[in-house]
């Protein structure tokens, strides 16, 4: 039986108005995700993959084309389907606990406040948060703030987990961490979670994905095609760094990345940078 895409994207574009100008950011972009898989987007910073990312979620609406989960089209957030921004996006006055419990109540009204909290504890003490369930935003590190936004997420156990660069404010310690235990989570949860993950950093893809899309920097953008992950899994940062294979790979991809986005006109905006750390201007 042939397999059939969990969330498709159809012709999608979209361009923003400001006043009397506009400005193109997709064009013609359809991309499928199946059942279980994680998916990361690849581009440079002002390249569109967050509002490619908002529009697959329901958070924005496309001028054109179309989004369908499990054949139903995306109109607004998709039930058990949770998205993790880069801003933490925590409400201040709440404790790590209750911004979680918040989470857990809204997707799973059906449990007792009892079950939501303890679901809610589990989840913090997952991401290394258990001596802090009490505390407040303003009493917590950026990177602390971070695991909240993910144990949030997790806690209301989505079909499908949007991410947002969630990474990418972070220092590189915290950003390691963080990676290595949201690499932990998918090979020990037990069940699927389809995921969709923006990003420019290749090394952060490469750990994560089971497939990288890389985005043809426009204006307005496009995608090129999807280059499969063939490495296995579970996998850290230090092994990907001692594996022949990955150092390969990690080649292949970079090359690929470089003759994607070295297609097409430069721009300012979306010629900056992709973090490999980098794929530094690859049109140069």
């Amino acid at each position: 039986m042939e397999n059939v895409p969990l969330i498709t994207v159809s012709d999608l574009s979209k361009t923003f108005q400001a006043g009397a100008s506009s400005r193109p950011v997709l064009r013609g972009v359809s991309l499928s995700v199946d059942r279980g898989e994680f998916v990361c987007i690849v581009g440079a910073m002002g390249s569109g993959k967050s509002t490619l990312l908002g529009i697959m979620a329901g958070l924005l609406r496309p001028d054109t084309g179309s989004v369908t989960i499990d054949g139903v089209a995306v109109e607004d957030i998709p039930k058990r389907a949770a998205f993790v921004f880069q801003n933490y996006s925590l409400l201040p006055w709440f404790t790590a606990l209750e911004n979680v419990r918040l989470a857990v109540a809204a997707a799973r009204p059906d449990l007792s406040s009892a079950e939501q909290r303890d679901r809610s504890t589990r989840a913090l003490e997952q991401v290394g948060l258990g001596n802090a369930i009490q505390r407040r935003p303003r009493q917590l590190s950026g990177g602390m703030r971070q695991r909240v936004a993910i144990a949030r997420a997790f806690a209301t156990e989505p079909d499908i987990l949007f991410l947002d660069e969630p990474f990418g404010a972070l220092d590189a310690l915290t950003r390691e961490t963080l990676q290595g235990e949201l690499a932990g989570l998918f090979s020990h949860s037990g069940r699927p979670v389809t995921t969709v993950m923006v990003t420019n950093n290749v090394e952060e893809a490469i750990l994560l994905a089971d497939r990288i899309v890389p985005v043809l920097s426009g204006p307005p953008a496009t995608l090129g095609t999807p280059i499969p992950v063939p490495l296995g899994r579970p996998r850290t940062v230090a092994t990907l760094a001692h594996d022949e294979d990955a150092s390969h790979f990690r080649a292949h991809v970079m090359a690929t990345l470089a003759a994607a986005t070295g297609r097409r006109k430069p721009h300012t905006t979306a010629n900056a940078p992709v973090r490999t750390g980098a794929l530094v201007e690859a049109q140069k």
